[in-house]
């Protein structure tokens, strides 16, 4: 296609979408920028809770941490323990998750050492709850989830279009240059240009895993198929009537017997008779704060029954893995976190310029349509 007609096709393409969606993803854009740093806001805000934790010598078994809180629960059956997240340094707790029947979850805090219940809060209700609800699914639940992914997509269109429309591929020095002292419509181009083409791969990366998070139950078989890997069944256990599950000690050692140089992050308690114990854990490589190794276990006999080594990944696990530091900038350390940090608060900047060059050329068209009338109203005469 010649390269006016396809300028011509993206670029009311890329306008349309912009303000169509805009607003959208600078709420998306600005909660991604202060998700980038949430296990550290987290923590701060927990130790303001509960207070400031005094390391012992030793801690109290996970057998005891969860028996304390189920304890503490009993007289409400509706709340049922889902999840353990293990203390990664002295002076923080353990969580345990608390989930109903509808999915809410209450976050219990408990000294690793003496077993104590410290507090506690609506998962939802904590700010970091309520921010990834509003950039995950603007609070609309299901509904807001599949309405953020489709925002996602149309943000990946708009990063492909405005690398398509740069200016600076027929002349890169102008390109990357601003016009400070032109008119205001010529200043707001010249920014949107230099901004969009330095964040618009950050951007991608971002919109791309948005939207494959968003629908996940349809994106990871097509990663498997196109990557020729076999999608595995889900891990279960073999129901024995009558048997408790193991001790989540018992669990824990089978675990680390099958990963052994891997800390512990994280326990998924099965949640039915045939679920099974997830054991989320980080060997030092790797670049998720919550790792990206898995070993799930039989909860009767604690039989691995599945193992995700996040050193050796499969293919699709290697492409599904790589959604975490992609999304989080996680990848290069502090320094790329700080920089998602701005890459994040870009779509407000991107549609305040965006919107500004519009209004300029409706401005524009308004008054060369009032001036071909005058016209065509003289001739007439």
């Amino acid at each position: 296609m010649h390269t006016k007609k396809l300028r011509d096709l993206l670029f009311p393409m890329h306008r349309w979408i912009g303000l169509i969606v805009g607003l959208m993803l600078i709420i998306i854009g600005i909660t991604g920028s202060l998700l980038v740093f949430q296990q550290d806001i987290d923590h701060w805000l927990i130790e303001q809770q509960i207070g400031h934790i005094t390391p012992q010598s030793e801690r109290a078994s996970v057998d005891t941490i969860l028996a304390t809180v189920k304890t503490a629960y009993a007289n409400q059956p509706n709340l049922k323990p889902s999840f353990i997240r293990v203390p990664q340094d002295a002076e923080t707790p353990y969580t345990v998750a608390l989930k109903t029947s509808k999915d809410q979850s209450t976050e219990v805090f408990v000294n690793p050492y003496t077993g104590s219940i410290l507090g506690s809060r609506l998962e939802a209700q904590s700010l970091i709850g309520l921010t990834f609800k509003l950039h995950y699914e603007l609070l609309l639940g299901q509904r807001g989830q599949i309405i953020t992914g489709i925002a996602a997509f149309l943000m990946f269109v708009l990063c492909i279009t405005g690398i398509t429309l740069w200016s600076g591929w027929r002349k890169l020095i102008s390109g990357f240059k601003i016009k400070w002292n032109a008119h205001p419509k010529r200043t707001h181009y010249d920014i949107h240009k230099v901004l969009g083409i330095v964040t618009a791969v950050f951007l991608a990366m971002l919109a791309f895993t948005g939207f494959c998070w968003s629908f996940y139950e349809q994106a990871r078989p097509v990663i498997h198929a196109a990557t020729f890997t076999a999608l595995a069944p889900a891990p279960t256990s073999q129901v024995q009537p009558g048997k408790a599950p193991l001790q989540l000690s018992k669990i824990l050692s089978k675990a680390d017997v099958a990963l052994p140089n891997a800390k512990t992050i994280y326990i998924n308690l099965p949640q039915a008779p045939n679920g099974v114990f997830r054991v989320g854990k980080k060997q030092a490589p790797e670049l998720s704060p919550f790792g990206f190794s898995r070993v799930y276990l039989d909860q009767y006999t604690g039989k691995v029954v599945w193992l995700q080594n996040g050193m050796k990944p499969n293919r699709a696990e290697a492409v599904l893995n790589s959604f975490v530091p992609m999304h989080y900038g996680t990848f290069g350390g502090l320094p790329t976190r700080i920089l998602y940090v701005f890459v994040g608060l870009a779509p407000l900047q991107l549609f305040i310029t965006g919107s500004v060059m519009w209004a300029y050329r409706r401005k524009q068209k308004r008054q060369w349509i009032m001036t071909a009338t005058i016209q065509k109203s003289m001739v007439s005469r």
